[in-house]
């Protein structure tokens, strides 16, 4: 499907891998120009070099870390032309609320929850000054199905939930759309570190995480082309009356909580 998204500026975080790197990978497909950004710089250029070899579009990239704000700050002055924003930036650890203390804590949300308000913050008014423009944050299912095991994360995404809702919902006004995707399970080095975790607290063995898979949607995880081609549509045009939503692809496990 061609999307209408050629010759756009877009702006992906966490480009380096997983998600991000799709969203960056989908978008430079459908003819946008891509910014990539993520802490180290070599990972960087080897998304780069793959889709310059691949599409006949411009990549640059930039080694920030979006936990400082001066990072945020030189982006939006740098890249002031973009025109789709795609938050995906950050790895809140595992762990309940004994075994994630208030430093691991603090610096996770620096750089997912306070990342994404800081980049949206300043984009939005960028975009705002042309009243055109996407912002998409890449949240979690976490934020609507709160796991105890994964309490700075559920805590950290249900925040984040309620930003994209309420900046998405008066967007409009300004000629803008805010939106987010909820993505459960997802095939990263993110969710083996997670499930690598949790299996060590549950069965003191951490190469049991593979049996997390079993009770999952189709027996798999997502995998990270299946979110970002949602990103790329709910940033086109053929989208253009969606904002303050979520969308949630998680294999319908949201919709399977029980009240028993």
């Amino acid at each position: 499907m061609d999307l209408g998204l050629r010759g756009r500026k877009a702006l992906v975080t966490g480009a380096s891998k997983g998600i991000g790197r799709a969203c960056a990978e989908a978008l430079a497909e459908e003819g946008c120009d891509v910014v990539l950004v993520s802490r180290t710089a070599a990972d960087l250029e080897t998304v780069r070099a793959k889709i310059v070899g691949q599409h006949n579009v411009a990549v640059r990239y930039y080694p920030f870390d979006l936990s400082d704000s001066r990072n945020v700050d030189k982006l939006a002055e740098e890249c002031s032309d973009t025109e789709i924003l795609i938050n995906n930036a950050g790895a809140i650890p595992g762990g309940n609320i004994d075994a994630v203390d208030e430093a691991r804590w603090r610096a996770a949300w620096d750089l997912k929850v306070f990342g994404y308000v800081n980049m949206t913050r300043r984009f939005y008014a960028v975009m705002r000054e042309r009243k055109k423009g996407v912002i998409i944050n890449i949240i979690g299912a976490a934020g609507e199905n709160p796991d105890f095991d994964y309490v700075a994360g559920s805590s950290g995404n249900a925040s984040l939930m309620a930003f994209t809702r309420a900046i998405g919902g008066t967007a409009p006004r300004d000629g803008l759309r805010v939106l987010g995707v909820n993505p459960g399970p997802v095939l990263t080095d993110r969710l083996v570190t997670l499930m690598r975790t949790r299996a060590q607290t549950q069965f003191g063995d951490a190469e049991r995480w593979t049996e997390y898979m079993k009770p999952l949607a189709f027996g798999r995880a997502a995998m990270p082309e299946e979110i970002a081609w949602m990103a790329a549509f709910l940033a086109s045009d053929l989208s253009a009356y969606t904002t303050g939503s979520i969308i949630t692809i998680d294999g319908g496990g949201s919709s399977r909580r029980s009240a028993l």
